[in-house]
C-alpha cells in the first residue's frame, strides 16, 4: 500500500498524518507532497523523518491512494495525473463534490457510495459532514423535508492564517495596540462575521449552499430544502451548528434522541439540569459529533438541535482517512 498526501504541509494535511498515526493506517510507502515553499523541509511521522516534495505529475506514479488536502486549483491541476497513475484520489477540496461521477462520502451515512468511484472520491464540506452526522439518525427514521441551520465556524476553518489572526488580535487588544486585520474582512476578536464565502445571486454564500447541495447527495434526499447562515466566530477550533429540521413523518423528541444516540459517530450530551451541552472546547481534537439541546421546534412540530464537531478532524482529515479505510477493508 503506497500513500501520498497532497498538501501535506498545510493545516489539514498535517492533521491527516496525525489521524493516520492514531488509527494505525497501514502503508508500505508514504509520500508527502507540498507546494514549492515547503519543498525540502522535513517532518517526523511515527519516529521517521520525511521530506516534503514539490508536487508534480510524476509524484503519483506507483501510488495506490492519494489523500488531498489542497485547494481547488491544486486538486484540479493534479487529478488527471493521479487518475492516470491508477491511484484513488480522496479529495478534500470542493472541486469535484457535485460531479455526477464522483461519490461524496461520509462513511457513517453512505459508505457504499465510495465503491462507485471512477478514480476520485470527494470529502464533503466540514459543516456538511458535522450536520449530516448529527441528523443521520433522524434521517433513517424519515426523509428530511426542510432544514434551517446557522453555523458558528471557528477561525481555523480559514487555515493557519485564521488561527494566527485571532491569537494576534487578542494579544494586541490586551496590550492596548491597534488590531491587525488581514485574514478576515474585519476584526474577528470579540466579534462575529455573518459571511463566509462569496455571496451568490440568490443572496446565500457558496459556503451556505453547500449544506443543501452536498447534503442532498450524501443523504440521497434530492428534494431536501436547506436554508443556512454561516457565521465566523472568535473560536479557535470546532464548528457549532444550530439545526431545525422537519421530516416527512412526525418524529417525537424521544424518538429523535434515541436515533441520534444510536447513530455511529455521535454522542448525545443534553443535561439541562447540570448545564452539560456540546461546546467547541469540549469537542476539539477528537472525531465524534456531539449533539444536545434536542427539542421540538415550536413553529412546525419538527426537531431542533445543537451540535459541535472538530472541523479539522471529522470535518476534513478524519473523514478522508475513514474513506481510505473503507477501500482497504473492501
Amino acid at each position: 500500500m503506497k500513500v501520498a498526501v497532497l498538501g501535506a504541509s498545510g493545516l489539514v494535511g498535517r492533521e491527516m498524518l496525525k489521524v493516520m498515526a492514531e488509527r494505525n493506517f497501514p502503508f508500505d510507502e508514504l509520500r508527502l507532497l507540498s507546494g514549492k515553499g515547503s519543498a525540502g523541509k522535513t517532518c517526523t511521522y511515527q519516529g521517521k523523518e520525511y521530506t516534503y516534495e514539490e508536487a508534480a505529475d510524476s509524484s503519483f506514479e506507483g501510488m495506490d491512494i492519494v489523500l488531498g488536502a489542497a485547494e481547488n486549483a491544486v486538486a484540479q491541476r493534479f487529478a488527471p495525473a493521479i487518475k492516470k497513475a491508477g491511484a484513488v484520489f480522496i479529495d478534500n477540496s470542493s472541486a469535484f463534490r457535485l460531479d455526477d461521477d464522483v461519490p461524496l462520502v461520509v462513511p457513517e451515512i453512505n459508505p457504499e457510495d465510495a465503491f462507485k468511484h471512477s478514480g476520485i472520491i470527494a470529502n464533503p464540506n466540514c459543516v456538511t459532514i458535522i450536520a449530516a452526522v448529527a441528523v443521520g439518525g433522524i434521517a433513517k427514521l424519515s426523509p428530511i423535508k426542510t432544514m434551517t441551520a446557522s453555523s458558528y465556524q471557528a477561525v481555523s476553518g480559514a487555515g493557519r492564517a485564521g488561527l494566527y489572526e485571532l491569537e494576534e488580535q487578542v494579544k494586541q487588544y490586551a496590550a492596548g495596540e491597534e488590531l491587525t486585520v488581514d485574514a478576515f474582512p474585519c476584526q474577528i476578536a470579540f466579534n462575529l462575521i455573518p459571511k463566509i464565502g462569496n455571496i451568490t445571486d440568490n443572496g446565500y454564500s457558496k459556503e451556505e449552499m453547500k449544506l443543501q447541495n452536498e447534503g442532498r447527495k450524501i443523504l440521497h434526499m434530492p428534494d431536501m430544502k436547506v436554508s443556512c447562515t454561516c457565521v465566523r466566530v472568535p473560536v479557535l477550533r470546532s464548528h457549532s451548528i444550530s439545526i431545525n429540521l422537519l421530516t416527512e413523518e412526525k418524529i417525537c423528541v424521544e424518538e429523535a434522541r434515541k436515533a441520534i444516540a444510536a447513530f455511529p459517530g455521535t454522542v448525545v450530551l443534553d443535561d439541562a439540569a447540570n448545564d452539560q451541552f456540546p461546546t467547541p472546547l469540549l469537542t476539539s481534537d477528537q472525531d465524534l459529533v456531539y449533539v444536545g439541546r434536542i427539542r421540538e421546534d415550536l413553529t412546525n412540530g419538527g426537531i431542533a438541535l445543537w451540535c459541535c464537531g472538530d472541523q479539522i478532524r471529522k470535518g476534513a482529515a478524519t473523514n478522508a482517512v475513514q474513506i481510505a479505510e473503507l477501500l482497504l477493508n473492501k
